[in-house]
């Protein structure tokens, strides 16, 4: 999982920033399966690619492991938070919704 592998960042405390832009699916399965003529598929098969059920709080897992985060949701406060971790030391995640 992309998270675990960040863990070590947050562990030595680097100077990091991580952005997650976060659509709670797995687009790019859509696609395939598109690709391949399934795109009207059932909703146990669409269970299977998506992440909302639970879905993922990106920002209390990285807070858990002791990281500065925020979720954003406009342009304007992506580069204000980008703007704060870029002058803060320590690492920092910054969850994009689309």
């Amino acid at each position: 999982m992309l998270f675990w592998n960040l863990r070590p960042h947050f562990h030595e405390k680097l100077d990091v920033i991580t952005v997650i832009f976060a659509n709670h699916a797995y687009k790019i399965l859509e696609g395939e399966l598109e690709r391949v003529g399934l795109a009207g598929i059932g909703p146990k098969a669409r269970d299977l690619i998506d992440l909302v059920r639970p879905e993922l709080d990106w920002v209390r897992l990285a807070n858990g492991m002791g990281v500065n985060a925020a979720k954003v949701d406009t342009a304007e406060k992506f580069n204000r938070q980008l703007e704060a971790a870029i002058y803060t030391p320590g690492p920092h995640l910054i969850e994009v919704t689309l």
